[in-house]
Parts: structure tokens; sequence; C-alpha cells
């Protein structure tokens, strides 16, 4: 059965990292990923941490991370896998998404 989102193992010691460095508690604070309009291919992706559930949210589990996707993002976003690259030429945190159609250069947009 294929998972709404997983969070590969790059992507998860980052965001543990991240966690650490805001000072916020992994047991109450859960990741949010999101998608909105915008962005040079017409819908762009939002990624940040929240402690509030929001009604309507999906809450998952993958990799020992907590994620909240709320309703209107669930179909853009199943399937689609959290990566993240460092280095010279690293981008970061990267959506590797099976729905999207095209994507920009920046990685930071979608189409489907």
């Amino acid at each position: 059965m294929m998972e709404i989102i997983t969070i590969s193992e790059r992507a998860k010691l980052r965001l543990q990292e991240l966690l650490e460095e805001q000072n916020l508690d992994r047991e109450t604070y859960f990741l949010r990923v999101g998608v909105k309009g915008g962005g040079c291919s017409g819908l762009s992706y939002e990624l940040g941490f929240d402690n509030i559930p929001q009604e309507g949210d999906n809450i998952v589990e993958d990799n020992s991370i907590k994620i909240a996707i709320d309703k209107k993002s669930f179909l853009y976003l199943f399937g689609t896998e959290l990566d993240f690259s460092d280095g010279l030429n690293g981008k970061g945190f990267q959506f590797i998404n099976p729905n999207a159609s095209r994507t920009c250069g920046c990685g930071e947009s979608f189409a489907i």
C-alpha cells in the first residue's frame, strides 16, 4: 500500500536537527506539509513545524516523524517523498512527487 507521504532518512535527520535548534519538543511538535497556489508552475509546497492540529488534518507518521496534511493538500501529496540534500549543489528539502506533471527549476513549485 502506498503511503500518503514518506520521509527519507536524510530528511528525518535534518528535521530532528531543526527541532533541536529551535528548542521544539518532539513529542508535541509535528511537521506540517501543505500545498498552496503560487510559484512559477502554479502550485507550491509549504513546510513548517506546528503543535496545533487543525480541523480536517490527516495526521500520519513515517520514519518517526509525525506529519499533518490539510484536506486540500492531501490529494496533491499522495505518494510523495520528502528528501533532503545538502552540500555545494544541495537543494535543501525536496519533494519527490509522482503526481506532478511538471516542476520548476527550483523544485519548489509544480503542476498537476
